[in-house]
Protein backbone atom coordinates (compact mmCIF):
# COMPACT_ATOMS: atom_id res chain seq x y z
CA UNK A 1 0.00 0.00 0.00
CA UNK A 2 1.16 3.44 -0.86
CA UNK A 3 0.09 6.91 0.32
CA UNK A 4 0.86 10.38 -1.40
CA UNK A 5 0.41 13.10 0.87
CA UNK A 6 -1.18 15.38 -1.78
CA UNK A 7 -1.68 18.28 0.70
CA UNK A 8 -0.88 18.72 4.35
CA UNK A 9 -2.18 22.28 5.43
CA UNK A 10 -4.84 23.80 7.38
CA UNK A 11 -8.12 25.51 5.85
CA UNK A 12 -6.53 28.51 5.20
CA UNK A 13 -2.76 27.97 4.53
CA UNK A 14 -1.79 30.15 1.38
CA UNK A 15 1.63 27.87 1.29
CA UNK A 16 0.30 24.66 1.96
CA UNK A 17 -2.83 22.70 -0.10
CA UNK A 18 -5.57 21.17 2.18
CA UNK A 19 -5.12 17.95 3.90
CA UNK A 20 -5.48 15.06 1.76
CA UNK A 21 -4.19 11.83 0.58
CA UNK A 22 -3.97 9.45 -2.43
CA UNK A 23 -4.17 5.78 -0.67
CA UNK A 24 -3.20 3.06 -3.49
CA UNK A 25 -3.24 -0.71 -3.00
CA UNK A 26 -2.82 -2.95 -5.88
CA UNK A 27 -6.40 -2.86 -7.52
CA UNK A 28 -7.37 0.66 -6.11
CA UNK A 29 -6.82 4.08 -5.88
CA UNK A 30 -8.58 6.23 -2.99
CA UNK A 31 -8.40 9.89 -2.35
CA UNK A 32 -9.30 11.01 0.81
CA UNK A 33 -10.89 14.73 1.58
CA UNK A 34 -11.17 17.26 -1.29
CA UNK A 35 -10.36 20.76 -0.44
CA UNK A 36 -10.08 23.29 -3.30
CA UNK A 37 -6.13 23.94 -3.03
CA UNK A 38 -6.33 19.66 -2.66
CA UNK A 39 -8.05 18.37 -5.72
CA UNK A 40 -4.88 21.04 -8.00
CA UNK A 41 -2.45 18.86 -6.12
CA UNK A 42 -4.43 15.60 -7.51
CA UNK A 43 -4.09 17.52 -10.80
CA UNK A 44 -0.29 18.07 -10.75
CA UNK A 45 -0.14 14.34 -9.34
CA UNK A 46 -2.63 12.46 -12.27
CA UNK A 47 -0.56 14.04 -14.86
CA UNK A 48 -3.53 13.51 -17.27
CA UNK A 49 -4.70 10.18 -15.83
CA UNK A 50 -8.47 11.71 -15.22
CA UNK A 51 -9.37 7.90 -14.57
CA UNK A 52 -7.64 8.56 -10.94
CA UNK A 53 -8.85 8.05 -8.53
CA UNK A 54 -11.23 5.15 -8.12
CA UNK A 55 -13.21 6.77 -5.61
CA UNK A 56 -13.28 9.77 -3.27
CA UNK A 57 -13.69 9.64 0.71
CA UNK A 58 -15.14 12.61 2.74
CA UNK A 59 -14.54 12.84 6.27
CA UNK A 60 -16.45 15.41 6.75
CA UNK A 61 -18.36 18.72 5.66
CA UNK A 62 -16.01 21.71 6.36
CA UNK A 63 -14.91 23.49 2.93
CA UNK A 64 -11.26 22.32 3.41
CA UNK A 65 -12.23 18.26 2.78
CA UNK A 66 -15.08 19.13 0.09
CA UNK A 67 -14.80 22.22 -1.61
CA UNK A 68 -12.95 20.39 -4.27
CA UNK A 69 -15.17 17.88 -5.09
CA UNK A 70 -17.37 20.00 -7.89
CA UNK A 71 -13.76 20.88 -9.56
CA UNK A 72 -13.07 17.28 -9.54
CA UNK A 73 -16.39 16.16 -11.09
CA UNK A 74 -16.22 19.32 -13.61
CA UNK A 75 -12.67 18.57 -14.83
CA UNK A 76 -13.57 14.80 -15.31
CA UNK A 77 -16.42 15.83 -17.02
CA UNK A 78 -14.22 18.17 -19.50
CA UNK A 79 -11.31 15.30 -19.76
CA UNK A 80 -14.43 12.85 -20.89
CA UNK A 81 -13.81 10.30 -18.17
CA UNK A 82 -15.59 7.27 -18.88
CA UNK A 83 -14.54 5.25 -15.63
CA UNK A 84 -17.18 4.58 -12.79
CA UNK A 85 -16.22 7.05 -10.06
CA UNK A 86 -17.61 6.28 -6.22
CA UNK A 87 -17.94 8.86 -3.19
CA UNK A 88 -17.86 7.22 0.27
CA UNK A 89 -19.66 9.37 3.21
CA UNK A 90 -22.04 9.76 5.35
CA UNK A 91 -25.60 9.95 4.64
CA UNK A 92 -25.66 13.84 5.90
CA UNK A 93 -22.56 14.31 3.74
CA UNK A 94 -24.40 13.00 0.89
CA UNK A 95 -27.06 15.98 0.78
CA UNK A 96 -24.12 18.75 1.05
CA UNK A 97 -22.21 16.52 -1.80
CA UNK A 98 -25.67 16.99 -4.15
CA UNK A 99 -26.05 20.64 -2.71
CA UNK A 100 -22.36 21.57 -4.14
CA UNK A 101 -22.23 20.03 -7.28
CA UNK A 102 -25.55 21.87 -8.02
CA UNK A 103 -24.49 25.24 -7.01
CA UNK A 104 -20.87 24.83 -8.39
CA UNK A 105 -22.20 23.50 -12.02
CA UNK A 106 -26.12 23.50 -12.01
CA UNK A 107 -27.11 20.64 -14.43
CA UNK A 108 -23.70 19.08 -14.64
CA UNK A 109 -24.80 16.00 -12.35
CA UNK A 110 -27.22 14.84 -14.89
CA UNK A 111 -25.06 15.06 -17.70
CA UNK A 112 -21.64 12.84 -16.42
CA UNK A 113 -20.26 10.68 -19.60
CA UNK A 114 -19.57 8.18 -16.41
CA UNK A 115 -21.31 6.67 -13.32
CA UNK A 116 -21.17 8.09 -10.05
CA UNK A 117 -21.93 5.96 -7.00
CA UNK A 118 -22.53 7.23 -3.75
CA UNK A 119 -21.70 4.54 -0.97
CA UNK A 120 -23.40 6.10 2.51
CA UNK A 121 -21.34 4.57 5.33
CA UNK A 122 -21.71 5.68 9.42
CA UNK A 123 -19.58 4.94 12.06
CA UNK A 124 -18.38 1.73 13.31
CA UNK A 125 -19.24 0.24 9.90
CA UNK A 126 -16.07 -1.74 7.71
CA UNK A 127 -17.01 -1.98 4.06
CA UNK A 128 -14.39 -3.72 0.88
CA UNK A 129 -13.95 -1.48 -2.04
CA UNK A 130 -12.06 -3.13 -3.92
CA UNK A 131 -9.16 -5.02 -2.43
CA UNK A 132 -9.24 -2.77 0.06
CA UNK A 133 -11.07 -2.60 3.66
CA UNK A 134 -12.40 0.62 4.81
CA UNK A 135 -13.45 1.15 8.50
CA UNK A 136 -14.88 4.51 9.65
CA UNK A 137 -15.08 6.08 13.23
CA UNK A 138 -16.51 9.11 14.80
CA UNK A 139 -13.55 11.48 15.93
CA UNK A 140 -14.50 14.86 17.99
CA UNK A 141 -14.53 17.88 16.08
CA UNK A 142 -16.67 21.19 16.07
CA UNK A 143 -18.74 19.27 13.56
CA UNK A 144 -19.03 15.03 12.96
CA UNK A 145 -16.25 13.85 11.44
CA UNK A 146 -15.36 10.19 10.46
CA UNK A 147 -11.70 8.65 10.50
CA UNK A 148 -11.35 6.47 8.15
CA UNK A 149 -9.02 2.97 8.00
CA UNK A 150 -7.96 1.30 5.36
CA UNK A 151 -6.39 -2.31 5.25
CA UNK A 152 -4.93 -4.15 2.39
CA UNK A 153 -2.34 -7.31 2.22
CA UNK A 154 -1.88 -7.19 6.25
CA UNK A 155 -0.99 -3.08 5.89
CA UNK A 156 -2.87 -0.18 8.09
CA UNK A 157 -3.41 3.00 7.65
CA UNK A 158 -5.84 5.64 9.46
CA UNK A 159 -6.72 9.07 8.15
CA UNK A 160 -7.88 11.36 10.96
CA UNK A 161 -9.72 14.03 9.19
CA UNK A 162 -9.86 16.71 11.52
CA UNK A 163 -10.21 16.69 15.33
CA UNK A 164 -9.22 14.92 17.98
CA UNK A 165 -9.02 10.46 18.51
CA UNK A 166 -11.81 8.44 17.70
CA UNK A 167 -14.10 7.35 20.00
CA UNK A 168 -14.12 4.12 19.58
CA UNK A 169 -11.66 1.81 21.25
CA UNK A 170 -8.72 0.25 19.26
CA UNK A 171 -9.47 1.63 16.31
CA UNK A 172 -6.17 2.86 16.07
CA UNK A 173 -4.27 0.59 17.56
CA UNK A 174 -1.01 -0.98 16.15
CA UNK A 175 -1.40 1.28 12.64
CA UNK A 176 1.49 1.05 10.56
CA UNK A 177 0.29 4.89 9.76
CA UNK A 178 -1.56 7.27 11.31
CA UNK A 179 -2.07 10.77 9.91
CA UNK A 180 -3.28 12.59 12.13
CA UNK A 181 -4.45 16.38 12.41
CA UNK A 182 -2.18 18.22 14.80
CA UNK A 183 -3.21 22.16 15.01
CA UNK A 184 -0.58 23.18 17.59
CA UNK A 185 2.40 22.13 19.41
CA UNK A 186 1.08 21.46 23.56
CA UNK A 187 -2.41 23.17 22.78
CA UNK A 188 -5.65 21.43 22.46
CA UNK A 189 -8.17 23.61 20.87
CA UNK A 190 -11.56 23.18 20.31
CA UNK A 191 -12.01 20.25 17.76
CA UNK A 192 -8.44 20.06 17.04
CA UNK A 193 -5.30 17.61 18.73
CA UNK A 194 -2.09 18.89 19.32
CA UNK A 195 1.43 17.44 18.24
CA UNK A 196 2.82 16.08 21.90
CA UNK A 197 -0.79 14.70 22.53
CA UNK A 198 -0.38 12.72 19.48
CA UNK A 199 3.05 11.50 19.93
CA UNK A 200 1.35 10.47 23.33
CA UNK A 201 -1.17 8.60 21.89
CA UNK A 202 0.48 6.82 19.34
CA UNK A 203 2.90 5.42 21.85
CA UNK A 204 -0.17 4.22 24.15
CA UNK A 205 -1.60 2.67 20.74
CA UNK A 206 1.73 0.84 19.55
CA UNK A 207 1.55 3.47 16.18
CA UNK A 208 4.56 2.37 13.86
CA UNK A 209 4.67 5.91 12.36
CA UNK A 210 2.67 9.32 13.33
CA UNK A 211 2.35 12.06 10.32
CA UNK A 212 1.83 15.08 11.62
CA UNK A 213 -0.39 16.95 9.38
CA UNK A 214 -2.87 19.92 9.44
CA UNK A 215 -0.34 22.40 11.21
CA UNK A 216 -1.53 26.11 11.79
CA UNK A 217 -0.23 28.33 9.53
CA UNK A 218 1.68 30.50 11.90
CA UNK A 219 2.45 27.50 14.07
CA UNK A 220 4.17 25.84 10.89
CA UNK A 221 5.99 29.01 10.11
CA UNK A 222 6.95 30.71 13.47
CA UNK A 223 7.42 28.14 16.07
CA UNK A 224 7.39 24.97 14.31
CA UNK A 225 11.45 25.61 13.29
CA UNK A 226 11.98 26.05 17.09
CA UNK A 227 10.36 23.01 18.58
CA UNK A 228 11.08 20.48 15.89
CA UNK A 229 14.35 18.90 17.60
CA UNK A 230 11.92 18.19 20.08
CA UNK A 231 9.38 16.10 18.21
CA UNK A 232 10.29 12.77 19.05
CA UNK A 233 9.98 9.31 20.53
CA UNK A 234 11.66 6.31 21.32
CA UNK A 235 8.52 4.02 20.46
CA UNK A 236 7.17 5.93 17.51
CA UNK A 237 8.56 7.14 14.46
CA UNK A 238 7.48 10.48 13.57
CA UNK A 239 7.29 12.56 10.22
CA UNK A 240 6.32 16.17 9.53
CA UNK A 241 5.14 14.97 5.98
CA UNK A 242 5.77 17.76 3.05
CA UNK A 243 3.00 18.28 0.00
CA UNK A 244 3.20 15.04 -2.34
CA UNK A 245 5.63 13.02 0.03
CA UNK A 246 5.06 9.26 -0.07
CA UNK A 247 5.14 6.50 2.17
CA UNK A 248 5.30 2.79 1.32
CA UNK A 249 3.98 0.69 3.74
Amino acid sequence: MKIVFLGVGEAFDENYPNNSVLVFSEKASLMVDCGDSAVRQLWKFNRGNHNLPDALYITHRHSDHLFGLPAMLGRFHEEKRTKPFTIICTKALHEDVNVAASYAYKGLETDFPFSVNVVEVEDGQQIEFKDMRLSFALTRHSTPVHAIKVEHAGKSFCFSGDGMFSLREGFYRELDLLAQETYLYDKEIIGHACITGAVKFAEENRIKTLALVHLNKHFRKNDLPKVRDGIKSDKVRIIIPEPMDEVTL
